[in-house]
């Protein structure tokens, strides 16, 4: 089964099970707010300045991996993966598979791993989900692993 984009319904632990699809909408990234993030939370040369980038192992302007998981966590909330209560994190896995270019086109394509079944509190359990990143050659930029709190339905 795969959510559309634009689906409104929020789902709760017992709508999800092993396998279940999500895609995002998208998100292009241009020069100027890979050179604002970066100013403000990664303030490394080859995100701030072209000939400094070239120069590097990037090769040319490259995004800061926080950018990239910044606007991926803004895909998910806002048309990837509608869970009810919001995307609640207890920790996970983040990759970076190559840089995040100014121009690209990100979507983000998460799968139902695993799902814990509640054990202390019988309102909730944790569903361990991967997300990838990817740009729009369909190249991945990103892969998140994550567990998330999820919601039983009327728990809330």
């Amino acid at each position: 089964m795969n959510q559309a984009a634009d689906t409104p319904q929020s789902l709760y632990l017992e709508d999800l099970r092993v396998g279940q699809r999500f895609t995002s909408g998208v998100y292009q990234i241009d020069a100027d707010r890979i050179k604002s993030f970066a100013a403000e939370f990664d303030p490394q040369p080859f995100h701030l300045d072209e000939a400094a980038a070239q120069a590097s192992i990037f090769r040319g302007l490259a995004a800061s991996g926080w950018h990239t998981a910044a606007v991926t966590m803004r895909l998910l909330v806002t048309s990837g993966l509608p869970l009810a209560g919001g995307l609640i994190g207890l920790g996970g896995e983040l990759a970076w598979s190559r840089p995040t270019r100014p121009g690209d086109t990100l979507r983000v394509e998460s799968e139902i791993m695993e799902i814990v079944p509640p054990r202390f509190e019988p309102n909730q359990g944790v569903v361990k989900v991967r997300s990838t990143t990817l740009n729009q050659n369909g190249e991945e930029v990103q892969v998140l692993t994550a567990n998330l709190l999820v919601f039983k339905r009327g728990s809330r």
